[in-house]
């Protein structure tokens, strides 16, 4: 069964989160910082603040949809603020 990473880049630029995820983190991530994802495009540098591993492709999309919502963005920033990576907007 193949892996999901659901994953959040900060924006150095601005402070604002990126939610997504993925099969392939490493890959994703070059696009990320070569400018080749047009939603974080013009918010480089990008750093990678958060990553979670699910073993199903609906479990990543529920997953990133709930990160995306109010008490999930909630979450996800307090889990941010504990490891030191929760500076800045979101």
């Amino acid at each position: 069964m193949k892996k999901y990473v659901i994953y959040v880049l900060r924006s150095l630029k601005d402070g604002k989160l990126y939610i997504g995820h993925t099969d392939n983190l490493h890959m994703r991530l070059i696009r990320h910082h070569s400018g080749g994802v047009r939603s974080t495009k013009g918010r480089r540098p990008l750093k990678l603040v958060y990553t979670e591993s699910v073993q199903a492709r609906e479990k990543a999309v529920s997953r990133e949809r709930y990160f995306e919502s109010g008490p999930g963005h909630r979450f996800l920033q307090s889990r941010l603020t504990l490891s030191g990576n929760g500076k800045g907007s979101t």
